[in-house]
């Protein structure tokens, strides 16, 4: 399919007309000299801000003045005095480098927080800040953090995909309560990320025409000019993708074509769109069109050329006239005037559609539609019968799924192996689609097919859960293994304190014969040192509902549930829902115990079997603690790590996990562990051949305590022993 384009057109005051959402939509353009004043205004203050601290990246975001103009101008719909505002648009600066872009733009507007002494603590070392080197979410008017590249593209996805189930969910006809659009601002870079064309795929398969991803396209990354890595047709590639195209060739200065085509892009029905507009990095500057205009201050002299190029005095600095100000002094009464309309239509709402209403407000409130403790099993009716931890996972989180409407459950297509399809599923799908396997689905659904594209899992569930906090609880599943591929998506939801699920079957060796590129071995140690992370290694279904209810009280926390493929042993005698919440807790209990021994998720059994064989065979007294989340363990009380592992006793503490040890030597003086990756052979074998065997395991513990017994528990300390000699 061709392109459209939106030409260039002369500069006069206009009326731009498009029917919106809303209906029909007049934007009357201001005249093009008070346009060219801004423009002019905001590159010099731009250019002064970054060279106040000789720093930042002020290239682009003078390039992108006029693509701000047009969007908080005159197209966004947003309240600068209630930036929470739940229909509001979304705006994403995926090139999140630009940020003064939209910091400054959020100072002109007339955001409470964002001050002009705030706008200039920019790179300074003002901890109380609000205008980092990134946007980050905490701030006001911020949707999500970025910084990594493509990131925000996967974000805005999420965040369309909120808005088009939220509307499917709770719009009736006359009350369209949900129907914001997310604009997200990109550049050369964010094109080239994995993340971004695995977003950008899913996007045009689901048609979610409420997405606009707005092109900064200078033709410059750090190194230099695009061409000496990339020459594709991005246009075509984007229309290949199931994207409108749109062309704007004068990004720099044609705030009415801008203004066009983002209207045109909101107006479109049936696909998200891609708005190309050509723009000159660093406009004005002596390094204008040059890598050198990306991410460093221009220096005082080139800074007053800058100034004087357009006609403003060189000797001001930080000047932003009355005039500029009275350019965007509708925002504010225009963002009240819309708010107001949507409080009046939802009280409407409520008169015709109460029950739809009520859960609505929940929703709105970032509330749960249910108590979720209503829908975990009691301990007496799980199984105690072997049986695999992701089993044990689907028998609690596919209650959650069916009855609570914020849970938005999905896979990386492994739905026959992760067991997270419940009863009565819906698929969230575009309406449109026929599969030829028959699947299929509409925007209400809240089972989601990624596809083979974990990363974008992970950072499109952000934009989920970024919606408004507490509205959507995403639920993401996989291979553990191929949360090495998600883990740049996790940290970023981890970072900015998003409430989610992510469900790890396979988690062990015990996978068998995939092999070693299937067996994970230090990704446990990553999630175990990620900060704001809950990673939970259950060893029963017990545990599992214990790691459940750890996750669903975590509101600010991402957490990752390790499973296991193979049958494990349940403990029902022993397991506790109420310890996998703290952390670890004593699993067997041994008076004057001679060795503590640490459990962990599927290698449990290995730690009770060796405590009964070191009791029988040895004499040695051996308790039992399990330790599914280091981080749980790590918020409770002193005194109760010191009952549980027993710090002051004489007896040394072994952690037996067949995962790389790193991190253990914390909380224990020797491990039975992983050196090496694993190797192809059946689960049960494959934990033989590493030496996990209680029979390999309690001589060499039955040494260690021996060796303790003679020279004092002070020879281990300081000195982790490895007790498993494969490599």
């Amino acid at each position: 399919m061709a392109p459209s384009a939106v030409e260039s057109v002369s500069h006069l005051p206009v009326t731009v007309k498009g029917a919106s959402s809303d209906g029909l939509l007049d934007v009357k353009l201001a005249a093009s000299e008070q346009d060219d004043l801004v423009l002019k205004t905001f590159r010099c203050l731009i250019a002064d801000l970054c060279e106040q601290f000789k720093g930042g990246h002020p290239g682009s975001a003078m390039g992108m003045a006029a693509i701000g103009v047009a969007l908080w101008k005159y197209v966004m719909k947003y309240s600068p005095e209630n930036p929470s505002y739940f229909n509001r648009d979304r705006f994403v600066l995926s090139n999140g480098h630009t940020c003064l872009f939209q910091y400054t733009f959020h100072h002109l507007v007339g955001y409470k927080h964002m001050t002009f002494d705030q706008l200039k603590s920019y790179h300074s070392s003002r901890t109380d800040s609000f205008c980092p080197g990134h946007p980050e979410i905490e701030h006001e008017g911020i949707e999500v953090t970025t910084g990594p590249l493509g990131q925000g593209v996967a974000n805005a996805v999420g965040l369309a995909m909120a808005t088009k189930h939220l509307a499917a969910t709770y719009n009736k006809p006359g009350f369209d309560v949900v129907n914001n659009t997310t604009w997200c601002m990109i550049g050369d870079a964010c094109l080239q990320e994995g993340v971004a064309l695995e977003a950008i795929s899913l996007a045009g398969h689901w048609k979610l025409n409420n997405l606009v991803l707005i092109y900064d396209n200078n033709q410059i990354t750090c190194d230099g000019s695009v061409d000496l890595c990339n020459t594709e047709d991005v246009n075509a590639k984007m229309a290949a993708s199931g994207w409108n195209v749109i062309d704007v060739m004068d990004g720099n200065h044609d705030i009415e074509g801008i203004v066009r085509a983002l209207l045109t892009a909101k107006n479109n029905k049936d696909k998200p769109t891609f708005i190309n507009i050509r723009t000159l990095i660093g406009i004005g500057s002596k390094s204008a069109g040059d890598a050198k205009a990306h991410g460093a201050a221009f220096g005082a002299e080139d800074v007053a050329n800058i100034k004087r190029k357009f006609g403003r005095d060189p000797e001001q600095h930080f000047s932003v006239s009355d005039e500029v100000y009275d350019y965007f002094r509708e925002a504010k009464p225009r963002g009240r005037e819309i708010e107001a309309e949507w409080n009046q239509l939802v009280l409407k709402y409520g008169k015709e559609h109460p029950e739809l209403a009520e859960e609505f407000a929940l929703r709105v409130q970032g509330n749960l539609t249910d108590d979720f403790m209503k829908y975990i099993p009691k301990k007496e009716d799980l199984p105690t019968t072997p049986t695999a931890s992701r089993k044990s996972s689907g028998l609690i989180c596919n209650p959650l799924a069916e009855h609570l409407k914020n849970f938005m459950v999905g896979t990386a297509d492994l739905s026959p192996s992760v067991n997270m399809i419940w009863k009565g599923k819906v698929d969230f799908q575009n309406p449109d689609l026929k599969t030829a396997c028959g699947i299929n689905g509409d925007y209400s659904g809240r089972y989601i097919h990624w596809g083979i594209r974990e990363h974008a899992m992970a950072s499109i569930s952000n934009g989920l859960a970024a919606f408004n906090k507490g509205t959507i609880l995403p639920v993401t599943s996989s291979f553990f293994m191929f949360y090495i591929y998600a883990a740049p998506g996790i940290r970023m939801g981890a970072l900015q304190g998003l409430q989610q699920i992510h469900v790890a079957t396979h988690d062990s060796i015990g996978t068998g014969e995939d092999g070693p590129t299937h067996q994970p071995i230090a990704l446990a140690s990553l999630y175990r040192a990620m900060p704001n992370l809950l990673y939970i290694r259950p060893a029963d279904s017990e545990e599992t509902a214990g790691a459940y209810i750890a996750a669903m009280k975590a509101k600010n926390t991402p957490s990752l549930i390790s499973l296991s493929r193979q049958n494990l042993e349940q403990y029902p005698q022993y397991s506790s829902r109420e310890g996998v919440q703290k952390g670890a807790y004593v699993f067997i209990e041994e008076a004057d115990a001679d060795v503590t021994l640490i459990g962990v998720g599927a290698e449990m059994v290995f730690a009770v079997e060796t405590a009964s064989l070191l009791a029988s065979k040895y004499g040695i007294k051996a308790r039992v603690v399990s330790f599914p989340c280091q981080r749980l363990f790590e918020a409770q009380s002193v005194e109760y790590k010191r009952d549980v592992l027993q710090y002051r006793s004489k007896a040394p503490r072994v952690v037996i996990e067949a995962y790389a040890v790193n991190g253990w030597e914390r909380y224990a003086d020797a491990g039975v562990s992983m050196h090496s990756f694993g190797h192809s052979l059946p689960g049960k074998a494959a934990y033989k051949y590493f030496g996990f065997d209680s029979e390999v395991i309690a001589p060499r513990i039955e040494a260690l305590v021996q060796e303790v017994r003679k020279e004092g528990i002070e020879c281990l300390r300081g000195e982790f022993r490895d007790l498993n000699s494969k490599h």
